[in-house]
């Protein structure tokens, strides 16, 4: 696509702006794998179509205001990437895009509270507890909470699970085969603090000796890909120093966060840190495809039979380009039938904060998706992050069938630890291990 944007003018991202501008060809291969066309079918909530708006608000043609309700409708799941002949890199548009809109953009004040209410609370683990606590407190007052603020209550778990301070080194067992450090998240530390223990045990199963670093942040996803580049900024800037240079590799087990710190370069742009940033995530790497790789010690079979369903998460799939390796680590297992969910590219609708953003359309997607898993007829589904885990059991629970959702780490943990499928709150976390 030709354009004219002042590349100097728009800031260090402007070449990377500028180039996925220029790649689209406005061919159309993106619209049948985009949620939002397929839920709205409008050409402007389609990748062409923002990325026609984007680069007329760069140009200086259309106020900003009038691209923003498309853009915001964006997921930015990336699954237009995947479909594109061209090779458009459409997150290299959107996300400075949105970070240069959020610094001239009008919000009401509510909007602005509520922002710098999920900014300041979802990346602090402490926080979000507590706000999460707080929250089902209120829930009984939903009906006099209007807007956003009642939709995030009507998000909140039944429960929040107990936690346990994980340690700074979890031991490998047998010989030592590498040494990584691991990216624990935010959300997913009070959410399911399950997954980060279930992820060490595999590892260590592996002969990993695992490396928690104190001094970690959030990655910095959820606050990039909302425009809050300050923040996004600190947070990468953080990690950088935080996490040490003798390791094998940074793994995570949350694909928004994996895919996140791959785009520290570019967050970073222009920053004294940024080939720094190139190089840290040139080292980090999602744990299904680290265990891939280093070749898995082959687990227990399960006592039954069972068929689970995998649910490819967008930022694993289409922005890291890992489908393949958490299928093999999966289908490892005996007596565990691994099937797919048809139009399993389409995303599940829930996408960092998009699900208090936009709730009307995250819950269409939900639904779709809640269908489509219940309809291969399995017993359980298994995908990698952390938001896709939540959207599914808030869907599938509407739909009152029983269908458990666990992260592929868990599955695995439970083959090499039991042999069978039992309840997480059977199985604690070793208090030995916790400093």
């Amino acid at each position: 696509m030709q354009h004219t944007i002042p590349v100097h003018e728009v800031g260090p991202a402007g070449d990377a702006m500028a180039e996925a501008v220029g790649t689209c060809v406005h061919c159309g291969f993106c619209l049948p794998t985009c949620p939002t066309y397929d839920v709205l079918g409008e050409e402007m909530d389609s990748p062409r179509g923002r990325i026609f708006l984007m680069k007329e608000v760069l140009e200086g043609n259309l106020p900003v205001e009038e691209a923003l309700p498309y853009v915001d409708r964006c997921l930015g799941c990336v699954g237009c990437v995947t479909s594109c002949p061209s090779g458009v890199q459409y997150g290299e548009l959107l996300t400075p895009f949105r970070a240069e809109a959020e610094s001239v953009r009008k919000r009401t004040v509510l909007d602005r509270v509520l922002r710098r209410f999920v900014l300041e609370t979802l990346p602090y683990p402490g926080r979000f507890r507590l706000a999460a606590f707080l929250g089902r407190l209120a829930r009984p007052l939903r009906d006099l909470i209007p807007g956003r603020a009642g939709d995030m209550l009507e998000l909140l778990p039944e429960r929040l699970p107990q936690t346990e301070r994980l340690p700074e080194i979890f031991p490998h067992q047998g010989e030592r085969r590498a040494r990584v450090a691991l990216l624990v998240g935010c959300a997913q530390q009070v959410l399911a603090p399950e997954i980060n223990w279930a992820t060490i045990r595999v590892l260590s199963v592996n002969g990993v000796e695992v490396v928690i670093p104190r001094a970690q942040t959030c990655c910095g996803a959820l606050a990039a890909h909302t425009g809050a580049a300050w923040q996004a900024k600190k947070f990468a800037k953080a990690n950088l120093a935080g996490f040490p240079t003798d390791v094998d590799a940074i793994l995570t087990n949350a694909a928004g966060c994996g895919s996140g710190m791959h785009e520290y370069g570019l967050w970073l742009s222009g920053e004294p840190e940024q080939e720094a940033a190139k190089r840290f995530s040139g080292r980090c790497q999602d744990v299904s495809l680290f265990l891939d790789r280093l070749g898995m010690v082959p687990p227990t079979a399960l006592r039954e039979p069972i068929k689970v369903a995998y649910h490819d998460a967008c930022h694993l799939a289409h922005a890291q380009g890992v489908r393949a390796e958490p299928r093999r680590l999966l289908r490892s297992i005996g007596n565990l039938e691994l099937i797919d969910v048809p139009r399993g590219d389409l995303c599940c609708g829930s996408a960092g904060t998009y699900n208090i953003e936009q709730p009307e359309i995250a819950a269409s997607l939900g639904r779709q998706k809640a269908d489509a898993i219940l309809n291969t007829g399995c017993q359980a589904v298994a995908t990698g992050n952390i938001g896709c885990m939540t959207q599914l059991e808030t869907h599938l629970g509407r739909a009152d069938r029983p269908v458990r959702v666990l992260h592929t780490m868990q599955l695995l943990d439970m083959a090499y630890r039991l042999g069978q499928i039992e309840s997480d709150e059977d199985h604690p976390a070793p208090a030995s291990v916790e400093k």
